[in-house]
């Protein structure tokens, strides 16, 4: 062992500036804080969405619109994937559950047939709502409209 071989253990230099060791350091005084002010106090913590005094840009920005807190929003599901279901179980009755079943919705969700598509084949479907033109287009067809 020679003095030019020795190197210190590995993982104990840290290859970082110490903050706030004197001024010899390069980093002392205010400590890269700055002068005076909350931020360079100890224990600051900004508010979220705080700038500095100036309207936040959450303010800032006009808002539009209403949702209702009593709203029911319901999941939709189309005539066209009415029919193709139909098609790929071989079946005449599509109720929640089936849905449920295949990914289409969730258990927790309120479900609304709509009248995009056409339906070939005779269903009964049982639904939470049906629009007016999917109600009438599966009565056409000679399928049942099913209201949970």
């Amino acid at each position: 062992m020679k003095l030019h071989t020795l190197k210190p253990a590995e993982g104990s230099v840290k290859n970082r500036k110490r903050i706030g060791r004197g001024t010899g350091s390069g980093r002392g005084g205010t400590s890269t804080r700055g002068h005076k002010g909350a931020k360079s106090r100890s224990g600051y913590k900004s508010k979220l969405g705080f700038e500095g005094g100036q309207m936040p840009l959450q303010r800032r920005v006009p808002k539009f619109g209403f949702k209702s807190l009593n709203r029911i929003e319901c999941k939709p599901i189309n005539l066209n994937s009415l029919q193709e279901l139909a098609e790929k179980l071989n079946v005449e009755e599509i109720t929640f559950d089936v849905l449920v079943e295949n990914g289409l919705v969730s258990k927790k969700d309120v479900v609304k047939v709509l009248g995009r598509g056409e339906l070939t084949s005779k269903l009964s479907v049982s639904a939470h709502h049906f629009s007016a033109s999917a109600a009438e287009a599966i009565e056409k067809v000679g399928g049942t409209v099913n209201k949970i």
